[in-house]
């Protein structure tokens, strides 16, 4: 069974999409890591143009994000001043690899930029997640205790104008937070993932945030780098298509929640160096499509609208005629489902809790 994507103009086997964002969303569940740096690869793989990849995996991140950012603000785990002026920084950055994506896409070398920052990407965070984890197991096991520094100071804490931050309680230099930001927002538009693996250990060995307040304030920042990122897509490109957004979404929500319950039960170093070598097949793989295996047309590719139905046609017309309400649209499709899914897990969390209690 396969099922047309209007907007993109392919063909793809909705099952394959569904069980390979749900796997992806275990494994983000189970590692604390956005998957936004497997998924758009993966479905580069499966034919759908690596443009097209990217716009959609960014409102599939913006909807786990919203699911996520909603679930930590029930718990007040959030601190709203610091994840503010990241984005401050986040929106500049965001600008700025729009701008870059815009230059490259002219000159007809998108597709080659998105699939080198991928390899180039996916070879730095396999290889340090690798390292990271064979470490943890071989201290695991001699059973090593390795005593950290409270206090390491980098140049970018000499940085002027501070500010506090109570909920944090730091007091931070803004340009800080900004500057990390901007790297995550010109990353995130370029490459369409949320930027998780450089904003949470930034906030963490960095900024020094409390490490309860990062995974909330990581999707808060999220939240807006990646309305930003899908908006200018859809409305400069046109390249939002809701059917695959749609499931993107339900497969990596459910495999989220999946991952999440697996990580309170198992020790997670052991398949933190399996992840890691899924990471870099995935960069090897990436690397010998782009250098090494010939270039085919891809032949899923379809050029004549005809015989579509009516929801495809109404998606066309409408991402043609009013990109800019087209690309709200998106948006508000995206938190409406990540909002949805918080509050429907919320409510199955509460009644499964109060199940004991009765019996």
């Amino acid at each position: 069974m396969e099922v047309f994507l209007p907007i993109a103009q392919v063909f793809v086997n909705p099952i394959e999409i569904l069980l390979l964002s749900a796997i992806v969303g275990v494994l983000s569940g189970l590692f604390g890591v956005g998957g936004g740096f497997l998924m758009t690869p993966f479905l580069i793989f499966l034919g759908i143009p690596p443009a097209y990849a990217v716009a959609n995996e960014a409102n599939n991140i913006l909807a786990t994000s919203v699911s996520g950012s909603t679930t930590h603000y029930l718990k007040n785990t959030l601190d709203y001043k610091m994840g503010s002026i990241i984005v401050v920084g986040g929106v500049i950055g965001t600008s700025l690899g729009i701008y870059t994506f815009t230059y490259f896409k002219g000159i007809g070398k998108i597709d080659t930029v998105i699939s080198l920052a991928y390899m180039y990407i996916l070879a730095i965070i396999g290889t340090l997640m690798l390292v990271e984890s064979l470490g943890e197991i071989d201290k695991a096991k001699r059973n090593i205790i390795v005593k950290k520094k409270l206090h390491v100071h980098y140049w970018i804490h000499g940085l002027p104008l501070r500010m506090r931050f109570p909920k944090s309680k730091l007091y931070e230099s803004i340009f800080t937070p900004i500057i990390i930001g901007l790297v995550v927002g010109f990353i995130a538009a370029i490459m369409g993932i949320g930027g998780a693996f450089i904003l949470v250990p930034a906030m963490i060995y960095i900024i020094k945030m409390p490490t309860k307040l990062v995974p909330g304030t990581s999707l808060y920042v999220t939240i807006f780098v990646s309305v930003v990122v899908t908006f200018l897509h859809s409305f400069n490109y046109g390249s939002i298509d809701l059917f695959l957004v749609l499931m993107l979404v339900v497969g990596s929500i459910i495999g989220v929640q999946i991952g999440q319950k697996l990580g309170e039960s198992i020790n997670s170093s052991g398949l933190r160096a399996l992840m890691a070598i899924l990471i870099l097949i995935v960069g090897i793989a990436i690397a010998y499509d782009t250098f090494f295996s010939e270039q085919i047309a891809n032949v899923n590719k379809i050029t004549i609208n005809s015989n579509l139905n009516f929801f495809s046609e109404f998606i066309i017309d409408f991402s043609n005629e009013m990109p800019f309400f087209y690309g709200l649209f998106t948006i508000m499709f995206a938190i409406i489902l990540g909002v949805g899914t918080a509050l429907i897990r919320r409510f199955i969390s509460n009644f499964t809790k109060k199940l004991p209690a009765k019996s």
